[in-house]
């Protein structure tokens, strides 16, 4: 292999590289945005529940 054909194998192994970190830090963020949003859809259905009754019952079968 001359030098020329080593540089342009070795750029292209960078530009893979550059490539798959960018994908997995963009996945990465759109995981995290979806967990956010069930997070705070979790979050506003618990705040609409009702309050607990006042009364304690025990059911024993």
């Amino acid at each position: 292999m001359d030098m020329m054909s080593s540089i342009a194998s070795a750029s292209m192994r960078m530009s893979a590289a550059m490539f798959e970190q960018s994908y997995s830090i963009a996945v990465t963020k759109k995981m995290m945005d979806t967990e956010n949003l069930a997070l705070e859809e979790m979050t506003e259905m618990l705040q609409q529940q009702q309050p607990p009754s006042p009364y304690n019952f025990d059911v024993y079968v």
